[in-house]
């Protein structure tokens, strides 16, 4: 992969994607009157990223039941009793949630005082691949955090045989095994890259066999590909929500930082052969995992047929993009405007504001040397081409774009609240910056 950021679209979004593999894990929880209770804590705990090495601390959110992943249903509301065991205040985002606004970070809760609790009505509206974390107050804290992937299942089945999730995350480690977090100079630290907190691993497969891996990229600042060799990769969704299934260039996919997609991999290879999946960071390729094909017999006499689109989340199939709002918004360069996430105050006037209902295109302009990645928080929007008179077949929350590049999006302002613009550029010492935007 070339060191430039690629532009999301149909042809070049993957160039690459990590994997390892991950058993669905589901949580402890109680089902009543159409509510799941789930209890979550921030606290702090240990890694260990190096063999025979310091366990490294690190901030985390935990739920009762042990795994790296959280699993539920589209259309159960989730009644979260959250906690902060953290010794400084802390705040989670909800990464691919939309329409929830008495869930966005900041816009409309404040960061939760360390030994404080409070309850948090989340409705799964979308199933699809999400990410909580607590990284929106992450500069320059203490302790790196790390995010938890949170999945939401459709109600329709889905012709797979394993469903696994892939957290991708990176760390800049000391000699004695602390990791410093983003936001400051990463001076006199080893970069390293981990797969579910593994620095690598073999996914076992059967012949003809059909994954669904969920890539999540769990890193802080990077953009990154990662290629699964011998191995035809259907991209099935994006950012948590169906996507009209393509074939992966290369068999590589690429990932911003909170980017999340889904893809179909049938197990092809030789039996008893291993096929490698690296990770490239724009320096450099590095192995993270094999995917391992079994000597076992097929699961079947031949692969599956080609998979049929997930099913729709009901978003809008077609934008009228002639009488939208238009707004400017300028990444990267001089702050302005955009705020540090500790800075925010809700009285600052919003970048924009829409009325409920209406399209709103936005044109992102990267003023900074390097690539910026910016989410849209409560809503999920389409890349538009570059003429303005069409968009890409995907949605997306969270995209990259290139220094002096400007790229135009479109969203429906389907839900009415406060809601949280982010952006960041590549690198590790770069602050994350926010701006809000309403709709009424």
């Amino acid at each position: 992969m070339p060191d430039r950021i690629l532009a999301l679209d149909r042809r070049e979004l993957l160039a690459g994607l990590g994997a390892t593999a991950l058993a669905p894990v589901l949580p402890s929880i109680a089902a009543a009157q159409g509510r799941t209770s789930l209890s979550l804590q921030a606290k702090e705990g240990v890694i260990a990223l190096r063999p025979g090495g310091p366990g490294t601390p690190v901030w985390t959110l935990e739920a009762p039941a042990h795994g790296p992943g959280l699993r539920f249903k589209r259309g159960e509301t989730l009644e979260i009793a959250f906690g902060n065991r953290l010794p400084v205040p802390a705040i989670t985002s909800w990464r691919g949630i939309g329409g929830v606004p008495a869930a966005e970070p900041l816009a409309a809760r404040a960061p939760l005082a360390s030994g404080a609790k409070e309850t948090l009505m989340l409705p799964l509206r979308h199933a699809g691949s999400l990410l909580c974390d607590l990284r929106l107050l992450g500069d320059g804290q203490a302790r790196m955090a790390r995010g938890l992937p949170l999945i939401v299942d459709e109600t329709e089945p889905v012709a797979v045989d394993r469903d696994e999730v892939l957290l991708i995350e990176d760390w800049r480690l000391r000699p004695d095994g602390t990791a410093v977090a983003p936001g400051v100079d990463p001076q006199a630290t080893e970069p390293l890259y981990t797969v579910n907190g593994l620095t690598t691993l073999d996914i076992p497969a059967r012949s003809h066999q059909r994954l669904r891996l969920r890539f999540i990229n769990g890193c802080q600042r990077a953009v990154i590909a990662v290629k699964i060799e011998n191995h035809e990769v259907w991209v099935m969704a994006l950012d948590g929500q169906p996507a009209e299934p393509f074939l992966a260039r290369g068999g590589a996919l690429l990932l911003a930082p909170g980017t999340r997609i889904d893809a179909f991999v049938d197990a092809t290879a030789t039996a008893g052969s291993a096929s490698s999946i690296l990770l490239h960071d724009g320096k450099e390729a590095r192995p993270i995992a094999r995917l391992v094909t079994s000597a076992e017999p097929p699961v079947r006499a031949a692969p599956l047929p080609a998979a049929a689109p997930l099913p729709s989340n009901g978003l809008p199939a077609r934008m009228d993009l002639k009488s939208a709002l238009r707004v400017d918004l300028a990444l990267g360069g001089p702050p302005a405007d955009w705020v540090i996430p500790a800075n925010f105050v809700n009285s600052a006037a919003p970048a924009f504001r829409a009325k409920a209902g209406r399209i709103v295109v936005l044109a992102l302009t990267n003023r900074a040397a390097i690539a910026t990645v910016f989410h849209l928080h409560g809503h999920h929007f389409r890349l538009l081409d570059r003429l303005d008179d069409g968009w890409k077949p995907f949605w997306l929350d969270t995209l990259a774009i290139e220094p002096g590049q400007t790229q135009r999006i479109a969203f429906a302002a389907e839900f009415a609240g406060r809601w949280l613009i982010e952006q960041v550029a590549t690198d590790w010492a770069a602050p994350r910056l926010i701006r809000w935007y309403s709709v009424e």
